[in-house]
């Protein structure tokens, strides 16, 4: 196949980046790439804790389809068994560790995920546990000899650990040597990764050094806080926005945000490039343009890159009823009640939350309405023919019949 251009490349590769260390060896080898017409190894690893994704996730992901459009071979390395380990970044206590089995099912459902990013048909998809797990003791110690407890606390959630006296677990030492080693085993040329794992990116290229490799170079891409624009998004913040949300909840969602997250929005969710933000920052500063309206453009921004325009403009019009205008959707699902049941249990087995226990509280909420009148009863009981439309927070709807 035939490259692009450096400086074509480069442009794209540093479209939202935080750092590439060290640029000049990037430039390497890119230049080297395109003159032996062999594409980068593009490494990203995750690890399958959890398994859902949101569109802070998409932002590294985003980073590894901007090396695969440009001809580079991505490989996506599944950390089921460095997930078992759990990695210590950010983390002011040991993580509690998981089952192989418990990884090896969180990572189907991340690969079904990022198939909504990434180009399927060129990924390359591994799994470290393929060669971590066969590593003996020896290898381990061999491994571990390595690098030093100086070093590895230097990193900053060690250092405040251990000044806390908050106990750190030896296995937690061996995670970003794992990690490393998986840079060492796919001759990872790049690897990307968000600003939370520099030190572990940076092991890796320690790692590959002293196998005899050539170091790979970092690309980190800055966290995206979350809906409240405090929190980094995260599901557990409740601030998330997910890949698999519908589009109405994309939108919506994005119309939540703060307005001094619209750029980072713009920048990191939407993939803009810079005469875009530049155009985005003159809006914002000329007095004239409700940042509202900027919004948005946003949240269509964001459902059109996930969908496609069609889906952004419906949902365009369905925020507009539900939120704007307050009325019910033209079409909305349909519960048929046989028996005497509590609200919790229709709202819960009906999807419009995760469990009983989201619905009871946002019932206490007063996030739960019955035909338009919020309802403060969690032990509510509806029973055959009623007939009710029931509300769950702004934008999710059941007709009960």
């Amino acid at each position: 196949m035939s490259f692009n251009s450096i400086d074509k490349q480069l442009e794209l590769i540093k479209r939202g980046v935080e750092e590439i260390i060290p640029e000049k060896e990037m430039l390497t080898k890119l230049e080297r790439s395109k003159n032996n017409n062999k594409p980068l190894i593009i490494k990203l690893g995750c690890d399958p804790s959890r398994p859902d994704l949101h569109i802070g996730h998409g932002v590294v992901l985003r980073k590894m389809r901007h090396f695969q459009d440009l001809g580079h071979q991505a490989i996506l390395v599944i950390g089921d068994f460095t997930a078992m380990i759990g990695d210590p970044s950010g983390r002011n206590k040991t993580r509690p560790n998981l089952t192989l089995e418990e990884t090896k099912a969180n990572a189907e459902s991340f690969v079904e995920q990022a198939k909504v990013i990434l180009d399927v048909d060129s990924l390359k998809i591994v799994y470290n546990a393929d060669w971590l797990n066969t590593m003996s003791f020896s290898d381990v110690i061999e491994l571990a000899s390595k690098y030093t407890v100086a070093r590895m606390l230097q990193r900053d959630d060690f250092t405040k650990r251990y000044q806390s006296e908050i106990p750190i677990s030896l296995h937690e030492f061996l995670y970003p040597l794992a990690q490393g080693m998986d840079s060492v085993e796919l001759h990872a040329d790049v690897e990307l990764g968000g600003t939370d794992q520099k030190f572990n990116l940076l092991v890796g290229r320690d790692l590959q050094r002293e196998y005899g490799q050539e170091p790979q170079c970092i690309i980190t891409m800055p966290l995206l806080e979350g809906t409240d624009g405090v929190e980094k998004m995260s599901k557990s913040y409740g601030n998330h926005i997910g890949l698999l949300d519908s589009p109405e909840d994309k939108y919506g969602k994005i119309m939540s945000i703060n307005d001094d997250m619209i750029v980072k929005y713009f920048r990191l969710a939407v993939d803009a490039d810079e005469i875009k933000l530049a155009e985005i920052e003159r809006k914002l500063s000329d007095g004239k343009t409700n940042p509202r309206d900027i919004k948005r453009e946003l949240a269509k921004a964001l459902v059109e890159l996930y969908h496609d325009e069609e889906t952004a403009l419906n949902a365009e019009q369905h925020f507009n009823q539900v939120v704007v205008n307050k009325d019910i959707p033209n079409e909305i699902d349909e519960y048929i009640l046989e028996e005497n049941l509590l609200l919790v249990d229709v709202i819960a087995d009906a999807g419009l939350t995760k469990s009983k226990g989201e619905a009871r509280r946002l019932i206490k909420q007063n996030a739960v309405k019955l035909d338009g009148k919020t309802c403060i009863d969690i032990n509510r009981t509806l029973t055959p023919g009623d007939e009710i439309v029931i509300k769950v927070g702004k934008r999710r709807f059941l007709k009960v019949k």
